[in-house]
């Protein structure tokens, strides 16, 4: 899951040996299995069956697979900080430019073999674990494309199309969408057709190839693409068409059990959470193409530390289990959307979903994965990403001037990235 965009993550600062790009000599490092390969991850990021069947298939190898709980990603820095019982392996979440910084700790599995299966990837996901200077640190895992989740009897009550098919048509772009709830509105009182303008925000802000720091550190996130997402979520506020509740809360679980939320868009992932929030309105809802085009949100990363003394066995670990049959196990058992386009045609993904009425919700999905920009994410956006996310829901929640909440996030991200991470440059901005 796109656990970046919810919780807020230690930023690198606060372990100084990976931001000054140190590293301890090998014979001074302490591992924490020398007789087994050792992998790191979180709960429901792998299908632990595809470790046992890799030892079963390679007599004598021995993988320590480890589910580390808690805060995954505090616990890493402090283990590489440390330098003592390092693991051989270990997942990156989607925030995986957070340890670029750190590249020196991890190998370049260019080196190790990656560019031979790099065309059985999706471009983009590939290339968001390579940093700017073309060393790969992270192997693609899953992915998160979105989508539009909407309620097919309450589009109907409005007089809106509700095949997936004439609901992308009418409803491509934002603005497109925001009319169709303010009919919607007008025509079920109380029924919202989307959850909030942070969501807005968030899944239009993934939409786009340009975030809020470029590969040559500069700043942009006073540019056209920040702002473009940011007046979406504005005026899907003004445009009444929000409940609000934002995912995963309680309200949010409400309205899409009563019937109080039309649609939203969001990740494949989603789809696990609707389900389990409101298992009896089955059969209601579908998936379309969504409005203002691809998008990702989520996906995970596997990469190797310069401490592994395994390097060569524990990338064919790594390249086994995220082949296209490990994918497919990934989903069958996770549900793990897949980053290679092979998996995503398997028969597996393409079965007709109850819940979604039979409608086969991959075709909508892989479409969407096939297309989403090749973006850059840069160590510094964890740090400016929820500065934005603050500013929108104090417009959107709590009545803030907007034009005043955009100033404001424009001189914080300055100050807490001048702190926090220095190697970013505001040149040119023409607003500092």
């Amino acid at each position: 899951m796109d656990t970046r965009w919810r919780v807020r993550l230690l930023p690198l600062a606060a372990t100084p040996l990976i931001l000054g790009g140190c590293t301890v000599p090998d014979q001074f490092r302490s591992r924490a299995d020398p007789d087994a390969v050792t992998l790191w991850y979180w709960n429901r990021s792998i299908d632990p069956e595809l470790f046992r069947q890799y030892e079963r298939d390679h007599p004598g190898v021995r993988i320590n697979d480890q589910v580390i709980g808690g805060d995954y990603a505090s616990k890493l820095r402090t283990t590489l900080a440390g330098q003592t019982f390092i693991p051989d392996i270990v997942a990156f979440n989607d925030n995986i430019a957070t340890y670029f910084r750190a590249s020196g700790e991890f190998a370049d599995l260019y080196e190790l073999g990656a560019a031979e299966v790099q065309g059985q990837y999706l471009d983009w996901k590939w290339g968001a674990g390579v940093t700017a200077d073309g060393k790969m640190m992270g192997f693609p895992m899953d992915t998160g494309p979105t989508a539009l989740f909407y309620r097919t009897d309450l589009f109907e009550q409005a007089g809106l199309p509700s095949e997936p098919a004439e609901v992308a048509a009418q409803m491509s772009t934002w603005e497109d969408y925001f009319a169709a709830g303010q009919q919607l509105a007008a025509a079920l009182p109380g029924v919202a057709m989307l959850d909030s303008g942070s969501e807005v925000y968030n899944t239009s802000l993934r939409q786009s190839a340009d975030y809020y720091v470029n590969r040559d550190d500069v700043y942009i996130g006073n540019g056209e693409s920040i702002r473009r997402s940011w007046d979406l979520a504005i005026q899907a506020s003004q445009a009444g068409v929000v409940i609000p509740a934002d995912t995963f809360t309680t309200d949010w679980s409400a309205a899409v059990t009563t019937g109080r939320l039309a649609s939203f868009n969001n990740a494949v992932w989603m789809g696990a959470v609707l389900s389990d929030a409101a298992p009896e309105t089955a059969g209601l809802w579908r998936v379309a193409l969504p409005p203002g085009g691809a998008g990702n949100r989520g996906g995970s990363f596997l990469g190797i530390t310069q401490a592994s003394p395994k390097k060569e066995l524990a990338f064919d670990i790594i390249r086994t289990i995220q082949s296209a049959a490990g994918q497919a196990q990934g989903f069958a058992e996770l549900e793990l959307y897949p980053s290679m386009p092979e998996a995503l045609d398997l028969p597996i993904l393409n079965q007709p979903q109850p819940f979604y009425g039979d409608q086969v919700t991959n075709e909508v999905f892989s479409a969407v994965a096939e297309q989403v920009p090749n973006f850059y994410y840069s160590p510094a956006d964890d740090v400016i990403h929820p500065i934005f996310t603050d500013e929108v829901a104090n417009v959107t929640l709590l009545g803030k001037d907007a034009n005043r909440a955009w100033e404001d996030a424009q001189d914080r991200v300055r100050r807490e990235v001048e702190h926090k991470m220095p190697f970013v440059r505001f040149e040119s901005t023409g607003v500092f």
